[in-house]
């Protein structure tokens, strides 16, 4: 599978987007110097973990046959001081830190939702953003 991506004209931040067929605009917000057509970089980092966890969850309960309606995902990105984090292994600098808050809806015991909450960290993407990752770039 091959993204493209392709910045190109007088504006600096506006990128147009191709993936599986859909085209679409990412952007910066006009606070940041955008002219906030589309998503941030970050916005589509957040939505690929949040609409992986959403899948995830959607398929595993549907195998175990769980009475789950909805799944909701919030998600929030920051950075803090390393040292405020006492469970980083990073002991300086800073920490990217993702927050994901998950809503179920259904008719749901609290076993089932323990089980689905221990699931939502084993979605592809979520494995892919805790893992460690070696990025390759080149020029054409």
């Amino acid at each position: 599978m091959t993204v493209q991506v392709t910045g190109a004209g007088p504006r600096i931040f506006t990128t147009s987007v191709s993936a599986s067929g859909y085209d679409f605009v990412a952007d910066e917000p006009a606070s940041c110097g955008g002219d906030d057509l589309g998503p941030t970089p970050y916005d589509l980092l957040l939505a690929a973990l949040g609409t992986c966890t959403s899948m995830t969850l959607r398929l595993y309960a549907r195998k175990r046959g769980y009475p789950l309606d909805e799944v909701g995902v919030a998600l929030e990105h920051d950075r803090i001081h390393a040292e405020d984090c006492a469970d980083c292994d990073t002991k300086s600098g800073y920490v990217t830190r993702i927050r994901v808050r998950i809503t179920l809806t259904g008719d749901l015991t609290d076993e089932q939702r323990a089980d689905l909450l221990r699931i939502a960290g084993r979605c592809p993407v979520h494995r892919t953003l805790t893992a460690e990752i070696k990025i390759e770039t080149t020029l054409d």
